[in-house]
């Protein structure tokens, strides 16, 4: 895959280490142990134990927790103690493989093969946390085919994004878009409505969106609202928004709600035969992804590379 590939190059001698929690998932050992024979970034998988052959592997339960359980309780400012902080690592390796990340152990976490997105998502909310100014993590999936790249996004945090949540997601899209080699992005604010073909609570809402990013990113190239069509086809962008910067040329798509990122991307990657790389969390100081658990041996693979590169 032409995206991968441009990941191992960047991060041929970087050093990078990407920490795989659920070394119970056989999926999991399979992926480390590809990653580990590559040697281009180095996996390291928990356990209660097992080893695995040529990987790098953390037996959790015989680990020196102490300084973890500290810093664990200082991040949280209060909001847990010594006892909390020592059961919660020992017993849930997404806690445990997030502060090796936050401690500087490991570049990035990949999880989510046998756990649900909220289960990575919130020990990298309480503890990586967010860069300011951003307050919402989104997640995004890079959609390829051949020569085509696209982001989607949000496809797998918000269910009912404000207009302020859907001007940050697009703003932090459009970063990850050029981390992701789209070098020129263009990003189309999608509704079921475009330049006020209706005229609804929802269509407002991506209005108000526009106006606030326009506020503050005068350089962004960014359009909306715009339904999918308009957005994508060159023929319907000039006659539905004629003049348009964004309009039948867009490669960044924002959904307006949860329901249609995620239908969106699913049709996408089912009907059209896209691969989709994600959900890739946004905004976080330190990269953490989320697998799908129905993800194969490849997925795993692509996505710890995925995020080895978000931490250069």
């Amino acid at each position: 895959m032409e995206l991968i590939e441009e990941f191992k190059a960047q991060l041929k001698g970087k050093n990078a280490s990407i920490v795989l929690p659920e070394g119970e998932d056989e999926r999991v050992r399979e992926a480390a142990k590809i990653l580990a024979k590559e040697g281009i970034i180095e996996p390291i998988v928990l356990t209660d134990g097992e080893e695995i052959e040529g990987v790098k592997t953390i037996n959790v339960k015989d680990y020196d927790i102490s300084e973890m359980v500290q810093k664990f309780v200082e991040r949280r400012n209060g909001k847990i103690d010594d006892e909390g902080a020592r059961k919660l690592v020992l017993e849930d390796k997404n806690y445990f493989g997030t502060m090796l990340v936050y401690m500087g152990k490991a570049s990035g976490l990949v999880s989510g093969a046998c756990h649900s997105t909220a289960n990575t998502v919130r020990p990298a909310l309480q503890i990586i946390k967010m860069k300011k100014p951003f307050k919402k993590t989104s997640g995004v999936f890079v959609m390829m085919k051949g020569d085509e790249r696209y982001i989607f996004s949000d496809c797998a945090i918000n269910i009912a994004p404000t207009s302020e949540d859907i001007a940050e997601n697009a703003v932090i899209s459009n970063e990850t878009a050029k981390t992701f080699g789209i070098k020129e992005p263009k990003v189309a604010l999608l509704s079921f409505s475009t330049k006020g073909s209706a005229d609804s609570e929802e269509t407002h809402k991506v209005e108000e969106a526009l106006k606030l990013i326009k506020e503050t990113e005068s350089e962004m190239v960014v359009d909306g609202e715009l339904q999918f069509d308009a957005a994508f086809v060159p023929s319907v962008g000039e006659k539905k928004a004629p003049g348009s910067p964004v309009a039948g040329h867009a490669n960044v798509f924002i959904f307006p709600s949860l329901e249609a990122g995620n239908i969106g991307y699913k049709i996408a990657q089912r009907m059209g035969g896209f691969t989709a790389i994600g959900p890739v969390l946004q905004g976080l100081n330190s990269p953490v992804n989320d697998l799908s658990r129905g993800c194969s041996i490849e997925d795993v693979v692509s996505l710890s590379y995925l995020t080895a590169a978000q931490s250069l």
